[in-house]
Order: C-alpha cells, then structure tokens, then sequence
C-alpha cells in the first residue's frame, strides 16, 4: 500500500470506530508498517486539517472526530480536474493558499488509481492566464458535445474524430491523437493534438469544431512535452492554429 492509499484508509479506520480509539501499535499492526511511520502519518492528516486527536494514557489512542469530519467523497478523474481548473483561478488572490490545500485534500482522498488517472489527465489540461474577454463576451466552447468528447478521449487516450472548419470556414474531417487541452488565451478553448491528415502537430480552436467523436483506437504513446512546447505562443501568434 502506497503512503496516500495509507492515509485514506487509516482517516476510513479511525471514522469507522468512532469514538472509540486505536493504540499507534495497533495502526501499525493493521497497517503493517513502523509506529513512527503512523505517527508521521497522523501528523501530516492533523497539519492537513483532518480532525484527528490522540488521547494519552495505556487505554489512550487517536481518535477521528465524526462531527466535524466529511463522508468518503467519490470524485471521478474527471471531477477532480474541474477543481483543479477551478481553483487554479485562486492563484495568489484571497484564499490562495486554501485553494491550494483543498485541492491536494481531494486528491490524497481517491482511490489509487482514480487519483493516477486525475493527475495524468491534469498534465494534458492547461489554461494560461491572458486578459480576460470584455465583460458580458462569452467565447463559444464548440458545438454540443465536443468538449465532453474531448474529455472523455483525454481521459481513455482514445483518437478523435473532427470535423474542423478553418478560420476561412472550410470543412475537414480528420482523426486527431488529443494531447493538451489548453484554456484562457484571449477566452477561448483549444485542443492540442498530432493531427495525422497534416502529419504534424495542430492547435484547434474549440468553436470552430463542428463533431467531435471518440474512436475506440487507442492513441500511440507520444510524450506530452511534444505537444506542449511553445504551445501559448502558438496560439498566440497563430502559427499551428489550423
């Protein structure tokens, strides 16, 4: 068991007998590692705001206060990132720092390879952090469905296939290898991907996407440094924007 899966499961333990208490030598009889590890452990939940208390003594332990302490909280991947870009705002705003803490809270709290699966699908997603439109402008996301299809091919690593008309307004359909999802710049969405019809990296722009349809191929493996690299100036200058 990994240190976060630990952690889970030792708040899980203790909520599940509360009031009642476990000995550090029970957890760590349970839990098949060191007493010092737990302690370390207990502490970190403590710093992280989880309401644990220790009481001194041979029939002492730590205990999980129920009153004051949440439920399991099944995020999905998915779930997860839509904090984090939400939060991401907070930046050094009011409340910055909580943001930031809430979120790692939300992470350590899924499952292991639920919480893999967010962290890889939040390297693909970016927002850069330009002027925000005019009051009132809101920037189109695409056609009904496309977002969500990307999502979903982001998330699976599965090939796309669009319908993409050009800033002229012509029409192509292609399969497209997703790679960064990329928010902020002057407003609008975009998706970053190996565009096989060019044979060559391409940045779309989300309201231009007329169909999105998540293919059951499986994307090859190409490091996400490929995509990323120079993409805001990309965007900016219009160099790769088909």
């Amino acid at each position: 068991m990994n240190r976060t899966d630990r952690l889970y499961a030792l708040v899980e333990d203790l909520r599940a007998i509360a009031p009642r208490r476990r000995s550090a030598s029970e957890l760590a009889r349970r839990f098949e590692v060191s007493v010092r590890t737990i302690e370390r452990d207990i502490a970190a939940l403590q710093e992280s705001g989880v309401p644990i208390y220790s009481e001194p003594g041979r029939a002492g332990g730590y205990a999980i206060d129920k009153n004051v302490s949440l439920p399991p909280l099944n995020f999905t991947p998915a779930e997860a990132v839509a904090i984090a870009l939400a939060l991401s705002r907070a930046g050094d705003q009011p409340f910055g720092r909580q943001a930031r803490s809430a979120l790692r809270k939300v992470v350590a709290a899924m499952p292991g390879r639920e919480g893999e699966l967010a962290r890889e699908l939040a390297r693909r997603v970016r927002v850069v952090s330009p002027p925000p439109p005019p009051e009132g402008e809101a920037r189109p996301l695409g056609a009904e469905g496309v977002s969500r299809a990307i999502e979903e091919a982001l998330l699976r690593r599965r090939v796309l296939r669009l319908d993409y008309a050009d800033a002229k307004g012509a029409l192509t359909s292609r399969e497209v290898e997703p790679g960064v999802f990329l928010g902020g710049r002057g407003g609008f969405w975009y998706l970053v991907g190996w565009c096989r019809l060019r044979d060559d990296v391409r940045v779309f722009r989300l309201d231009r996407i007329v169909s999105a349809a998540v293919l059951a191929e499986r994307c090859p493996e190409r490091p996400i440094e490929g995509f990323a690299t120079g993409v805001p100036e990309a965007v900016m200058q219009g160099t790769l924007l088909d």
